[in-house]
C-alpha cells in the first residue's frame, strides 16, 4: 500500500534581502495512513516550516510531496486550497474560531467551502460536536466556553471534512496541565478511529502520545524512531503528569 505522505528531498529557502535563509535542507519522509507521529525541535530547526509545508499551506523550494496519491509539490494557491479543504483538518494553539458564531456555526464552517446544503452542514456539524463530547454547547460562543471546550470545537471542525490527516499545531500550548490531558485523551480517541495525527510539539510529555517520534535539526531530521514508551504511557500515565 502507498504511503499516504512521501517526502522526497524537500527542502524550502527564503530569501530576505541579500541573504539566503535555507529554513529545510533536505528533508524526505513516508507516513502511512493511520500513523500518529509527533514532530518535535527547537526553535529554528524547521518543523514549522515542515508543517506549513505538510498543510499545503506553503509549497517546497526543491522536492516532491506526495499526498494521498496527488503530487502538490508545485501546485498553486487555488489548487492548494482545494486540496486543503478536502484532505487536513488543523487544530491550532490559538483555536482560530470566529468570537461571533456559535460552536455550531464554527464546526460547520468549512462545508460551506465544500458546497454542502445548509440542512446537511448543521447536521454534520452537530454530530461532529457530539462527537467530541459538545453535544449540549452547540449555540454557546467562543467566550462561554472554556479554553478546553473551545479546543473541542476545533477539533470537531476539523474532523468535519472527514480530512486525510489532522494536523494539530502545539494544540495544547494555551491549556493547563488538566484541561491538556483531556485534549490530548481525546486526540488519542481520534487517532483509535483511524484518523492519521500528525502532531507539532515543543513538550516532550504532550510527544509521548505519539506512536512515532521525528525530531528536526538545522532544517534536517535529526531522529525518527518509533515511542517505544507509549505502552507503559497508557499503562502508568506521563510521569511529569502523575500526583
Amino acid at each position: 500500500m502507498e504511503p499516504l505522505i512521501t517526502l522526497r528531498d524537500i527542502g524550502r529557502k527564503y530569501v530576505i534581502g541579500t541573504e539566503v535563509i535555507h529554513a529545510l535542507k533536505s528533508v524526505s519522509l513516508t507516513i502511512n495512513k493511520g500513523e500518529f507521529v509527533a514532530l518535535m525541535g527547537p526553535s529554528g530547526s524547521g518543523k514549522s516550516t515542515l508543517m506549513n509545508i505538510l498543510g499545503c499551506l506553503d509549497t517546497p523550494s526543491k522536492g516532491e510531496y506526495i499526498l494521498n496519491g496527488i503530487n502538490v509539490s508545485h501546485m498553486t494557491d487555488n489548487e492548494l486550497a482545494e486540496v486543503r479543504n478536502t484532505e487536513i483538518g488543523f487544530v491550532f494553539q490559538t483555536f482560530n474560531l470566529l468570537p461571533r458564531n456559535t460552536a455550531l456555526d464554527n464546526v460547520a464552517l468549512p462545508l460551506i467551502y465544500a458546497g454542502i446544503s445548509k440542512e446537511k452542514r448543521i447536521e454534520r456539524a452537530k454530530t461532529s460536536l457530539q462527537n467530541v463530547g459538545l453535544g449540549n454547547r452547540i449555540d454557546h460562543k467562543p467566550n462561554e466556553l472554556s479554553g478546553g471546550q473551545r479546543q473541542r470545537v476545533a477539533v470537531a471542525r476539523a474532523l468535519i471534512n472527514n480530512p486525510s490527516i489532522i494536523l494539530a499545531d502545539e494544540p495544547t500550548g494555551n491549556l493547563d496541565t488538566k484541561t491538556s490531558i483531556e485534549i490530548m485523551g481525546l486526540v488519542e480517541d481520534i487517532h483509535a478511529r483511524g484518523n492519521t495525527i500528525i502532531l507539532v510539539t515543543h513538550e516532550e510529555d504532550i510527544a509521548l502520545h505519539a506512536h512515532r517520534i521525528v525530531r528536526m535539526r538545522d532544517g534536517l531530521v535529526e531522529n525518527d524512531y518509533p515511542n517505544t514508551n507509549i505502552q507503559k504511557v497508557a499503562r502508568e500515565g506521563i510521569p511529569e503528569f502523575k500526583n
